[in-house]
């Protein structure tokens, strides 16, 4: 008999993200007709500039092991990067490439928590923080933020969630899943919170910094709070603005010895970042963007359109986003209602699982990402498929009693 499973994992939830779409994709191939909100990734293709560097680098036989930290040529890359779009200056040596944004958390996590060490996860997150807080042997603390605010977490909160055991706060802007954005403002006014407490460091997770409605700029915290530099872990990647989710290639910035245990422990799980696929992202992040503006065309059309659709549905209530590609609509009316066959919608997963198996639209429930009772609902997917989920929504929620 194999040894039970570790008592890690049993604290551990499977994400709700990857479940939702998990089972959307299964209810397509069983044949029903399904419109899914929620995947996190662009549905557009990867543009061709960054496919044709990918083949060149199979074509030249760059398809050995790589460096744990990442081929020096894409760490030079993001070095660039950050210089020219975030007037922040660190050396290839202080990146390290990872398996995406994801990973580069997780390695710095496990790279730097020691029992009873502290995360502070403002709420609504994205719904990996706390889990990964868990399995690299720490405690998430959940500080909630305020729809009132924008759901940006306040210095005051920030304060007040401070013990002597907090390492880490995990800042994500924009957000997922509110699309709210902190403004260099808003930035500055934690950091100097944080600057009172110097054993603290921030994870600040950008990997949404090109996808910006509106006027607030995006601004990095490390930009924002030059101060702090020492302290700030930046992560990011080519999954998004990219529309390179499935490359798995992100990356991390910040203090030189956490770097190196990071690509330590990368030594010894992933070993590396595939190698093509590493020169595929040397040639996205040197790129002039210029293929970018259709794409976040598309998506401000796509966010101003559901934004409408959903509040014009009886009992749902839907902010604008700033940033990302997520709304985030409060359900708080439908919440208690009974379906026609008499069944009570206790919660928002409840209503999630209702509006899927009623009207054949997937959606995550707000309780996954810390705040209830809400929808994620993502718009990475085209104008017809966000119209036909729209009225689909209607129709079912308008037959809840």
């Amino acid at each position: 008999m194999l040894p039970s499973l570790s008592q890690t994992l049993a604290r551990v939830r499977p994400s709700a993200t990857i479940a939702a779409s998990t089972r959307a994709a299964e209810l397509k191939r069983e044949g029903h007709s399904i419109v899914s909100l929620s995947a996190g990734e662009p549905d557009f293709d990867t543009p061709d500039f960054i496919v044709a560097a990918a083949t060149k680098a199979l074509s030249e036989g760059k398809t050995r092991y790589a460096p744990a930290g990442g081929i020096p040529e894409l760490r030079e890359a993001i070095a660039r990067k950050l210089k020219r779009d975030n007037n922040t200056d660190l050396p290839p040596a202080n990146i390290a490439v990872t398996c995406g944004a994801k990973q580069a958390i997780y390695n710095a996590l496990v790279a730097s928590l020691n029992p009873d060490d502290e995360v502070i996860v403002p709420a609504p997150y994205w719904v990996s923080y706390p889990d990964m807080t868990t399995l690299a042997g720490g405690t998430p603390v959940i500080v909630e933020t305020k729809a009132a605010h924008n759901f940006l977490l306040t210095p005051e909160a920030l304060e007040e969630s401070l013990t002597e055991n907090t390492r880490w706060l995990i800042l994500n802007s924009p957000s997922n899943p509110t699309g709210a954005v902190y403004t260099k403002k808003d930035l500055q006014a934690l950091g100097e919170v944080l600057a009172r407490h110097p054993r603290i460091g921030v994870i600040s997770d950008e990997i949404y910094e090109h996808l910006i409605y509106g006027d607030v700029p995006f601004v990095s915290f490390a930009e924002a709070c030059p101060q702090l530099l020492e302290r700030t872990l930046v992560v990011n990647g080519v999954s998004k603005a990219f529309a390179m989710t499935g490359w798995r290639i992100g990356y991390a910035a910040g203090e030189a010895s956490l770097i190196k245990g990071m690509n330590v422990l990368q030594s010894q799980s992933a070993s590396s970042a595939t190698t093509f696929c590493q020169w595929a992202a040397v040639a996205a992040l040197d790129s002039d963007m210029s293929f970018f503006a259709p794409m976040l065309k598309a998506f401000r059309e796509r966010r101003d359109f559901i934004t409408q659709a959903l509040n014009e549905i009886p009992g749902l209530s839907c902010a604008v986003p700033q940033g990302a590609f997520y709304v985030f609509p409060s359900c708080t009316e439908l919440v208690g209602r009974t379906t026609e066959q008499g069944t009570r919608i206790e919660d928002d997963q409840a209503l999630c699982l209702y509006a899927l198996e009623q009207a054949g639209v997937a959606m995550v429930h707000g309780e996954a990402f810390g705040a209830s009772p809400y929808l994620r609902c993502s718009y990475a997917c085209s104008m017809e498929q966000l119209s036909d989920a729209t009225t689909r929504l209607t129709k079912a929620f308008a037959m809840l009693s």
